[in-house]
């Protein structure tokens, strides 16, 4: 199992990079009892940075951009972690994933994690990250991680975290990510169906027309 780990902390230290340690340590241990082979590599987003903004405004992904990308292709299993700024995910973290190929992370197993100053945003890695993997389509996993300054050394974190590695690992072990490609499913770029039924949907209705920008009975479709 090659399993990928993203930190998106931008200080140094990190304690963004020190809770995807934590989890990647109990990942590890996880896959030894059950006997499975791991090899991990870490991608630092913080010496990214420049060449992430060049990769946005050009379209072209600088050599060390381009290595991190190639790097999570081949993942089997991923652990992604992102500081909360104005909460929500760091603009570092969002730009790495902006510029990776949306089709790259189908069915990978997931773990999605977060950290921040107060426990106020707890739900960032549920109702923010979980939504942009959702779109990426990985699979993760029901457990995600969140650890806010009061949360080193307790109990509680160290359940959460070994929680989500266990779920991982069976994901992982249970290899999902190439059933579920090789099973010859089609994966249609298009969201909610426009591209199939489009000659049935019904533009000549009061709420299409004010969804347009016209009052009813004014916009006729185009």
């Amino acid at each position: 199992m090659k399993l990928v780990v993203i930190s998106g902390g931008t200080s140094d230290p990190s304690s963004t990079r020190m809770l995807v340690d934590r989890i990647t340590a109990r990942v590890l241990e996880r896959a030894a009892e059950a006997r499975l082979e791991v090899s991990t590599s870490i991608i630092e987003l913080r010496p990214l940075a420049a060449e992430l903004a060049s990769a946005q405004v050009t379209g072209f992904a600088p050599p060390a951009v381009a290595s991190a990308i190639a790097t999570l292709a081949e993942a089997d299993a991923l652990i992604v972690a992102t500081p909360v700024y104005k909460a929500g995910v760091s603009g570092l973290f969002k730009s790495f994933f902006d510029v990776v190929d949306q089709d790259l992370l189908i069915a990978v197993p997931t773990v999605l994690a977060a950290t921040a100053g107060t426990s106020r945003h707890a739900l960032v890695a549920d109702e923010q990250l979980r939504s942009l993997f959702a779109y990426l389509r990985a699979l993760t996993t029901p457990t995600s991680v969140f650890a806010a300054s009061d949360d080193w050394g307790t109990k509680a974190l160290g359940e959460r975290i070994d929680r989500a590695a266990h779920e991982l690992v069976v994901l992982a072990a249970a290899g999902v990510k190439s059933a579920m490609r090789d099973a010859g499913t089609h994966y249609n770029r298009v969201f909610g169906g426009a591209s199939e039924g489009a000659d049935e949907i019904e533009f000549d209705t009061d709420l299409m027309r004010l969804a347009t920008g016209g009052s009813p009975g004014s916009v006729r479709p185009v």
